[in-house]
């Protein structure tokens, strides 16, 4: 299978990657989906809501900082620095779901990220709006403006921001083999993305340990993990170039 997907790729000119929690995960941080999915006897699913923050803006900060706290000790693996080096051989264009900067801590120079970032905070009111790995000691944090801070990350209830899923689209449309990563295209819309390069004829790719939802719409699957699959695929490549 590895085979295929590397001839696959030897005639591509644009490569597309679409990733998902399972990549990090590989990196050590949490997917926060079923054994994972407990943090102080709370679901965190819910508590990456919209509506979780108003209630207790507190409570959720305190959850987004240890995450922040894990995300920063983190480090890219095989499976992010696979995906950077591939821009040796052609464009590559990664839209992820994560918000930990690991793709671009790995050296991808074209990233998208959907979901925000965990990296950029906000503030609710005014347009403050910066990077920063510092350590609150006040939750939830405020801005100078008085109004409290957030993480710049999209939950659940809210849109995505509009000029990133566009820009997502237009790239989906005009690539010739999209790879999905680690992700089970679960959350919407992110999972209308195959849908886009398929209308293009593209060929798409998925590497996953599991069958997904989406296995069935796929062209090749890969049934390992992406920092596995990965960097073998991308010593196929360099073999046959």
């Amino acid at each position: 299978m590895l085979n295929q997907a590397s001839e696959s790729l030897k005639k591509a000119k644009k490569v597309v990657f679409v990733t998902g929690a399972g990549i990090s995960q590989e990196s050590g941080i949490p997917t926060f989906r079923g054994k994972d999915g407990l943090w102080r006897n709370y679901d965190a699913m819910k508590l990456a809501t919209i509506d979780a923050f108003y209630e207790n803006p507190k409570l959720v900060w305190e959850w987004y900082n240890e995450r922040r706290e894990n995300i920063f000790q983190a480090e890219p693996n095989l499976g992010h620095k696979a995906i950077a080096e591939l821009e040796e051989f052609f464009e590559v264009v990664v839209l992820t779901q994560n918000i930990d900067g690991l793709h671009q801590r790995a050296g991808s120079s074209k990233v998208l990220e959907l979901h925000g970032s965990i990296v950029k905070i906000k503030c609710t009111v005014c347009d403050f709006n910066e990077e920063t790995e510092y350590k609150f000691s006040q939750f939830p944090p405020l801005c100078n403006c008085g109004n409290i801070l957030r993480p710049d990350v999209v939950w659940f209830g809210e849109g995505l921001p509009q000029n990133v899923w566009q820009e997502a689209i237009e790239h989906a449309n005009n690539c010739d083999v999209m790879i999905i990563a680690g992700t089970s295209l679960v959350v919407s819309p992110a999972n209308t993305l195959p849908f886009y390069a398929k209308q293009n004829n593209a060929t798409l790719v998925e590497i996953n340990p599991s069958e997904t939802a989406m296995t069935p719409d796929m062209d090749l699957s890969i049934r390992a993990t992406s920092a596995t699959a990965l960097p073998k695929l991308l010593s196929e490549i360099k073999n046959k170039n």
